[in-house]
């Protein structure tokens, strides 16, 4: 079978403990022909922590979280990027290589977060409380950001707002996100009112009933989980912070309050670690396949375009954030 082949069978290796080899015969044809699409076309592939394992371990030229992507991004020696994640991730990734052809697989990959704001929202808050700078968390639209002082992630947030040397901001759109930030400053930060429809369903008596079912798991949670999530977890931190918690402490047991993917790729790196997954799928990430990334680069599609009038104030809220 071609998914014996000595290439496919090297990737192979990489993620036999998570992908038997029926599925991985599914796999292995599209990811032969994206590997030499990849080499015809001077392509690489961004991907997302939450990217499915076939995807994340055997395609990707570039992996992490959000803030990883933004700045690697910008350091690609390729005519073309493919963009294996979300939507306003493409947008990123085309504000900051403005002269190469990014491509997103699915144009239906989007966010609850950046849907729960526009421009004219952030407009709308900026008449509310003239002269407080406004932070944007990147999972907005390029017309957010465009209206924004400058970008975070969830990893550099609270290093984003004290940077700022104010006494209040406005952090959007993640209501839980800045709950948290706002837990461990002094700043004063008024939200807005998004939430991932990933992490906003995680709840406190979830925990309880895992550490009851699973004594002495190590409880890791994303700081977009609401506040009472985060209280009683052991550790939170963005998706690269609970990787590396994983690889410096090692625990015996661990869950990873975040979304399914994300626990089968750090295990993967992590095979003495043992991995508890009452994980919530995102159902925008998984839009995204060997399939539709194969057919992005044979085809050319789908390009991703910003509009002229947002993309110079967008990508200067993102170079900021990328300086702190």
């Amino acid at each position: 079978m071609s998914w014996t082949l000595p290439s496919a069978a090297s990737l192979y290796h990489r993620v036999q403990r998570i992908i038997p080899p029926v599925e991985w015969a599914a796999f292995s044809d599209d990811i032969e022909a994206i590997l030499a699409l990849k080499r015809e076309r001077s392509a690489v592939i961004l991907a997302h922590n939450y990217q499915t394992p076939e995807i994340f371990h055997c395609v990707a030229d570039i992996v992490g979280d959000s803030l990883a992507l933004a700045r690697k991004a910008m350091t690609v020696d390729a005519d073309i990027i493919v963009l294996a994640g979300v939507h306003f991730m493409a947008e990123t990734a085309k504000l900051l290589n403005p002269d190469k052809t990014v491509l997103i697989p699915d144009l239906a990959a989007g966010c609850s977060l950046a849907d729960s704001i526009t421009a004219e929202d952030v407009r709308l808050m900026r008449q509310r409380y003239p002269g407080v700078p406004v932070v944007t968390y990147v999972n907005t639209s390029a017309a957010v950001k465009a209206e924004s002082d400058i970008c975070c992630t969830s990893g550099n947030a609270l290093a984003v707002i004290e940077s700022l040397g104010v006494q209040r901001v406005i952090m959007l759109p993640d209501e839980y996100l800045a709950l948290n930030i706002a837990a461990q400053t002094s700043v004063e930060i008024i939200a807005w009112k998004g939430h991932c429809e990933v992490h906003e369903r995680f709840t406190p008596a979830d925990i309880s009933e895992l550490r009851d079912a699973y004594p002495g798991v190590t409880v890791l949670a994303h700081p977009e989980c609401p506040p009472e999530v985060v209280a009683v977890a052991d550790f939170a931190g963005s998706t690269a912070a609970m990787s590396d918690y994983v690889g410096r402490h090692k625990p015996a047991r661990v869950v990873l309050m975040t979304e399914c993917s994300m626990s089968d790729n750090v295990a993967i790196e992590h095979p003495e670690v043992e991995f508890v997954r009452p994980c919530n799928l995102c159902p925008h990430m998984k839009r995204i396949t060997l399939t539709n990334i194969r057919s992005a680069l044979e085809q050319n599609r789908h390009l991703v375009t910003i509009d002229p009038q947002v993309i110079d104030r967008a990508r200067r809220a993102v170079e900021r954030m990328l300086s702190v």
